[in-house]
């Protein structure tokens, strides 16, 4: 093999290749198993011991002389891909700075806020709870005893951990659970709310699998529906302000309250004037769940009632899809940073 012609012809060679995975495949025909620099060092196994003394030094010499020549392109190569990614991401730093964008609470926390706010002013106490619930708290004990027709209303997710009765845990449908929660923990007088995070198998432009819920409770001696009255009333116009709202109450049915209605307001002025919207279920404490609670339902009496955070906000703000919530677009978030 001439020697001088092998050196001559990675020199041509690698000057042509113009990206390293090129380099690469070409350097495996050099220094590759079958490669013609490997197999010139392999050839010295096959020459006499005189005469490998002098021919090792002049392919040792070779061999550098490739793998320089080899080295050099590649280095090469790379400050040309280097080069490209410095002039693709160049940074004009004549342009002005972007600055601090100013931040903002999100309208779902806004409204959870205000609710705090209105009905801590008249004397509620707030309670939280866990989201992963059990059976007996989110249905038994709310009077909906295992395969209750109601359950169907309220399907949601469970999870493959069981509690203590072999029932498996759920992802709780309603913040209802603390109503028996608070109550087996805080004598009566009971006046309290539960705001919180609540799930069921529901997603379109109005439900989401994952939504908020504020849930009321008032426990006492001779509680009737018109404390109900007078306290939504009184929340409604507080949290819909400067607008002027009335209320109404259409029978329904809930089984953890008998008498049980659907909580309807009007707007008076405004995009919704004239429109009776439902924004709430409610209704006296059934003597069930009363006594779940550990309490006499002959002494004690009194209201719950549950209202969709998200609902509400889409009422006071205007929004028509619930989804905008979620979404993440700060072209949505933004007009409630200010």
């Amino acid at each position: 093999m001439n020697l001088e012609q092998l050196v001559q012809s990675a020199v041509q060679e690698f000057a042509g290749v113009a990206s390293l995975p090129e380099h690469e495949q070409l350097k495996a025909q050099y220094f590759g198993k079958t490669g013609s620099v490997t197999r010139l060092m392999a050839s010295l196994a096959q020459c006499d011991p005189a005469e490998r003394k002098v021919l090792g030094q002049q392919y040792n010499q070779v061999k550098q002389a490739v793998e320089k020549i080899v080295n050099e392109r590649k280095t090469a190569l790379e400050d040309q891909v280097l080069k490209s990614r410095l002039a693709a991401e160049a940074i004009d730093v004549s342009l002005p700075g972007r600055g601090m964008q100013k931040g903002g609470i999100h309208p779902i926390t806004r409204s959870w806020e205000r609710l705090v706010n209105i009905f801590s002013s008249m004397g509620f106490s707030v309670a939280e709870g866990p989201e992963i619930e059990t059976d007996w708290f989110n249905f038994t004990a709310l009077n909906s005893p295992e395969n209750h027709p109601a359950r169907s209303m309220q399907d949601t997710f469970y999870l493959d951990a069981k509690d203590e009765l072999g029932k498996p845990l759920l992802l709780r449908t309603h913040t209802s659970p603390m109503q028996i929660r608070f109550a087996k923990n805080n004598p009566p007088p009971i006046r309290v709310i539960a705001p919180g995070r609540t799930y069921r198998v529901d997603s379109d432009a109005t439900h989401s699998p994952m939504f908020h819920q504020i849930e009321g409770l008032w426990i006492d001696k001779n509680i009737s529906f018109a404390d109900l009255k007078g306290v939504y009333l009184h929340f409604v116009q507080a949290f819909f302000a400067p607008q002027a709202i009335q209320i109404r109450f259409r029978p329904s049915y809930f089984p953890f309250t008998e008498p049980s209605a659907e909580i309807d307001i009007l707007f008076q002025e405004g995009n919704l004037k004239g429109r009776w919207l439902e924004i709430s279920g409610a209704g006296q404490v059934h003597t069930s769940v009363i006594r779940n609670m550990g309490l006499d339902p002959e002494t004690y009496t009194g209201f719950a009632f549950g209202s969709g955070i998200e609902r509400l906000t889409m009422l006071r703000y205007g929004v028509d899809d619930l989804r905008l919530f979620y979404e993440n677009d700060l072209r949505f978030l933004s007009q409630f940073s200010t």
